[in-house]
């Protein structure tokens, strides 16, 4: 999951809160157990050797590579992070040149994320607002982007790609380019332990349902809101759901590989990449779609 200027042009303003207006939605319970959910993991991973903040703020490594092979050189442009946790993706992005917006639901993460970038010398260059991601085009107005990035583990907590992609369209300039990288729905619907199909390969109105009281970073304790809902959504889906509003496809890209620990069975074969075992067959982990706004 996954920085930004305030809208009133000041730096390191209080992030913004956004009053739904829209009717209620049959959703809104389990999206609120999924917001208690990431406001206690905020903590937890602040101080984890998973994102290692003290390191980052040593070495400030940028944006991954991969990252800018796929968007290119971001200098002056504008970037909105959607989903963008407490900040350290959105935050690289402002180190490599971009102004950037970070938005998320989690007024722990942006608190958060407004305190790092505070720390890293980064506040001219880097806003944060509080919003649903459903809610962004309207949070952010008339603000709109150049490049619209979405980092891994975002799509699985929103039960509609369609409703994501509304927002991705409203917020991208014409011209403008998505990047997104998330966990692959294949891996999604496989079980815990083997690779026979449990779950869904594509969306479902209802969600899959985790107890787990751990989180994928390593964990100093137990989460007490450990409830939490999540959807999978197909790839076809995705890009359906772009192509429908006004994107071009220029790269869809599999990998092999996921960030973290995402089954017992996966091993870590170099740093923060873990991939099946030698001898079994490699499976769709993760994956990434680039996209351009046409006009």
């Amino acid at each position: 999951m996954a920085a930004d200027r305030p809208v009133d042009g000041s730096t390191g303003a209080p992030a913004r809160a956004v009053q739904q207006t829209k009717d209620v939605d049959p959703t809104d319970d389990l999206l609120s157990a999924n917001l208690r959910n990431w406001d206690e993991r905020v903590p937890i991973h602040t101080r984890s050797r998973f994102y290692d903040v003290e390191h980052w703020l040593q070495t400030r490594p940028g944006p991954r590579v991969r990252e800018i092979e796929a968007i290119g050189d971001v200098a002056g442009l504008d970037l909105v992070h959607l989903q963008c946790h407490f900040g350290l993706d959105t935050l690289a992005w402002a180190d490599a040149g971009a102004r950037v917006t970070g938005l998320d639901f989690s007024p722990a993460a942006i608190a958060a994320a407004q305190a790092l970038a505070a720390r890293a010398g980064l506040a001219g260059r880097a806003s944060f607002v509080c919003a649903s991601v459903y809610d962004a085009a309207r949070a952010l107005a008339p603000e709109t982007f150049d490049v619209v990035y979405v980092s891994l583990g975002a799509l699985c907590w929103l039960p509609s790609v369609g409703r994501w992609a509304d927002q991705v369209a409203a917020l991208a300039r014409p011209g403008g380019r998505l990047y997104l990288h998330d966990g692959h729905p294949m891996a999604w619907s496989l079980a815990s332990d083997s690779l026979a199909l449990e779950y869904s390969y594509f969306e479902e109105p209802t969600p899959y349902v985790d107890d787990s009281e751990d989180t994928y970073t390593d964990s100093d304790a137990p989460l007490a809101n450990a409830r939490s809902y999540e959807w999978n959504h197909g790839i076809g889906e995705v890009v359906s759901a772009l192509i429908d509003r006004g994107f071009r496809i220029d790269r869809l890209t599999e990998h092999d590989w996921t960030v973290h620990q995402q089954f017992p069975w996966l091993v870590e074969t170099v740093a923060h990449h873990w991939s099946a075992p030698a001898g079994q067959p490699r499976i769709p982990l993760s994956y990434t779609v680039v996209a351009t706004r046409t006009p």
